[in-house]
């Protein structure tokens, strides 16, 4: 089985970039975050058409939602990410494939750092880690892919000196990120490619791309269940380089 994640920054704008990656790379499943559109605008026949008949949407207007997009039948298991029922951002969706949990998350930016948005960002990552106890407590075979907005350690940035004071960077983040890991949980990029300087984001100004400045903040984490059926993973840079891009590229990750 072959999943995959990709924060597409709008899909009424990238639908049909969406379509062609699938048709070339044929995953089972594709977990899609920041698709800026409620539920009910999400472009699902573009998606049927291209062989994907499960859909799963969870949107709000303008901002944030995540996405489904599935060949195989799927169970819902959540739409939001428990512990606050106050929490109206469309960031979480964790469907049941073949046995195993397949979490999807858009993990909030937390910039600046001195407002309000980086305390909501860490207690969002706590609710996370506290979802993932759950599921490792259950024995619960799983996947959790998305847009995590952490950058894990130096070699995940092009330049960590210029990154210090953003929330993405802050001890704080990087913590939440160890406690996650440090469940028993593997990086499946990293379980191939355990030093290389991979990115998934390029920012659209100061030629990021064309200088390859990237950082990585596009993750997918395993349970050892899941890890144990890892046969491969990386990053596609190449949609970055086409018209009308994401500033995000697609991680997947195959499993037996």
């Amino acid at each position: 089985m072959k999943l995959a994640t990709w924060n597409v920054n709008s899909i009424k704008i990238r639908a049909a970039a969406v379509a062609e990656w699938l048709a070339e790379h044929q995953p089972d499943v594709l977990a899609l975050q920041e698709i800026k559109c409620e539920t009910a605008a999400f472009v699902a026949d573009t998606f049927h058409a291209a062989g994907y008949a499960h859909v799963l949407p969870i949107g709000q207007k303008s901002y944030n939602g995540v996405a489904m997009i599935s060949r195989r039948p799927f169970e819902t298991v959540l739409t939001a990410l428990p512990g606050d029922e106050t929490d109206a951002q469309a960031r979480y969706a964790e469907i049941k494939i073949n046995g195993l949990h397949v979490i999807n998350i858009y993990a909030p930016n937390g910039n600046p750092v001195d407002t309000e948005k980086f305390p909501y960002k860490l207690g969002w990552l706590t609710r996370l880690e506290a979802r993932l106890r759950e599921l490792m407590r259950h024995n619960m075979p799983f996947v959790v892919m998305g847009d995590y907005n952490i950058i894990p350690t130096d070699i995940d940035c092009y330049d960590p000196i210029a990154w210090q004071g953003d929330a993405l960077f802050q001890p704080e983040s990087r913590a939440a990120f160890r406690r996650m890991v440090n469940l028993g949980l593997t990086d499946a990029v990293r379980m191939f490619h355990p030093r290389d300087e991979l990115y998934t984001f390029w920012d659209y100004q100061a030629g990021a791309w064309q200088r390859n400045n990237g950082i990585r903040i596009d993750h997918i984490l395993m349970s050892p269940a899941a890890a144990d059926r890892c046969i491969n993973a990386g990053i596609d840079k190449s949609p970055r380089g086409r018209e009308q891009p994401s500033d995000h590229v697609p991680v997947w990750v195959e499993l037996r």
